[in-house]
C-alpha cells in the first residue's frame, strides 16, 4: 500500500483506542465508545464495584449495561495521533487493509507498508523476496504509533539523548550527533530495570495479600463478637422498652395533674395582668402627651401626678414562671401539711 494512499481519520473515533467507532455503543453520560474498549476499561474496576467515564469521570454503580444505539463507523486505520492519546496498555483490534468486503482481524503490520494484514494477505510477506528487507510486527492496534510523524517511516531506532524513538531519517537532521542505539539494544537494557520494578510489585503483592487475609480474619472475628453483642443488646433494650412504657404511662398521669392544676391557676393570672397592661397603656398614652406638649407650664402643672412610678416597678414581671412557682410552694405546703 503506498503511502500517499492513505486514507483520511474518520470523524467519529473511540476515545480509548483513538480509532474508528467499531460497535459503538453510548453510556449513560452520553460519551461513546468501542463495545470492546469500555469493556475491557471496566474490566479492571470490577473489584471496585464502581465504574466511571474515562472523558467526564461521571461514575456509575452498578455496571451499566451496554447497547447498541449507533451505526457502525468503517474501520480504517488512523495515521496520526489524535489529540485524545489511547491507553497504552489496552490492546484494540484492527482490521486487514487488502480484505474486500467483510475484512478480517489483522494478525501483523508492516512497518514498512505501514499497513495491517490479516493471515491471509501477511503470505506474500514470508513467501516472496520482494518483502525480505520489510519489518512484521504482532498486530497492536496502534501501528500509528510505530511511525516517525515527520519521516513516515518505521520507528527502528532509539535516541537516548532526547529519549524517545526515531526512525533512519531522523538520525541525518533531527537527531544528529545524538546517542543512537537500536530499539533492541535499548529494549534490553530498559527490560532490565522494568524486570527489577516487577519484582518490587509483585513483592508488594505478597504483602498486600497477606494484609489482606490478617484482614479478612479480623473482619469475621469483628462480625461475630459483633453478633453476639448485638444479641445480648435487643434482650437488654427489650426489657428497658417495657420500663420506659411503664415510667411513661405513670409520669403522663403526673404531668397531666400538674398541667390542669396550673392552668386553673394560672387563668386568673392571666385575667389580672391583661387588665393591668391595659391600665399601663392608658398610662403611657398621657405620658407621651405630656412629653410632646409644647406648654412648659402644663408640663410642669402635671409633673406630680406622671412621674408616679406604677405599682409593681421592679417586681417579678414574668407571669406563667410565677404560677408555676405559688403552684411549687402549694405544693410543699401540703406535702408540710401531710407530714404534719
Amino acid at each position: 500500500m503506498a503511502e500517499s494512499s492513505f486514507p483520511s481519520p474518520p470523524e467519529l473515533y473511540c476515545p480509548l483506542c483513538a480509532d474508528a467507532l467499531r460497535d459503538p455503543v453510548t453510556i449513560p453520560c452520553g460519551d461513546t465508545y468501542c463495545l470492546e474498549c469500555i469493556k475491557i476499561y471496566w474490566d479492571q474496576f470490577d473489584h471496585m464495584g464502581v465504574y466511571s467515564c474515562p472523558q467526564c469521570r461521571a461514575t456509575f454503580t452498578p455496571r451499566p449495561v451496554l447497547r447498541h444505539n449507533l451505526p457502525d463507523v468503517n474501520h480504517e486505520p488512523r495515521r496520526q495521533l489524535p489529540e485524545l492519546m489511547p491507553f497504552p496498555y489496552m490492546h484494540r483490534e484492527s482490521y486487514c487493509d487488502f480484505c474486500v468486503g467483510r475484512r478480517n482481524k489483522a494478525v501483523k503490520s508492516c512497518l514498512m507498508c505501514l499497513a495491517y494484514y490479516c493471515e491471509t494477505h501477511v503470505k506474500p510477506h514470508y513467501e516472496s523476496s520482494t518483502f525480505k528487507r520489510h519489518k512484521l510486527v504482532d498486530e497492536t492496534g496502534h501501528l500509528d504509533r510505530k511511525i516517525c510523524p515527520q519521516h513516515e517511516k518505521g520507528l527502528e531506532l532509539f535516541c537516548r539523548s532526547d529519549q524517545m524513538c526515531i526512525c533512519v531519517l531522523c538520525t541525518v537532521r533531527e537527531h544528529r550527533g545524538h546517542n543512537i542505539a537500536s530499539a533492541e539494544e535499548e529494549r534490553i537494557e530498559k527490560q532490565k530495570i522494568l524486570v527489577v520494578t516487577q519484582s518490587e510489585v509483585q513483592y508488594i503483592i505478597q504483602e498486600r495479600m497477606k494484609e489482606l487475609q490478617e484482614l479478612k480474619h479480623n473482619v469475621d472475628v469483628l462480625k461475630s463478637g459483633a453478633q453476639r453483642a448485638q444479641a445480648e443488646s435487643d434482650k437488654t433494650f427489650h426489657e428497658m422498652l417495657q420500663a420506659v412504657e411503664r415510667w411513661k404511662a405513670e409520669i403522663n398521669q403526673m404531668i397531666m395533674a400538674n398541667m390542669q392544676a396550673a392552668m386553673a391557676q394560672a387563668d386568673g393570672y392571666v385575667e389580672r395582668l391583661e387588665q393591668e397592661i391595659m391600665e399601663l397603656q392608658r398610662r403611657d398614652a398621657e405620658l407621651r402627651q405630656i412629653l410632646e406638649t409644647e406648654d412648659n407650664i402644663h408640663f410642669l402643672q402635671n409633673f406630680p401626678t406622671l412621674c408616679v412610678p406604677p405599682e409593681g416597678h421592679g417586681a417579678q414581671s414574668s407571669n406563667q414562671p410565677s404560677v408555676f412557682l405559688r403552684r411549687d410552694e402549694q405544693d410543699g405546703h401540703r406535702h408540710e401539711g401531710t407530714s404534719g
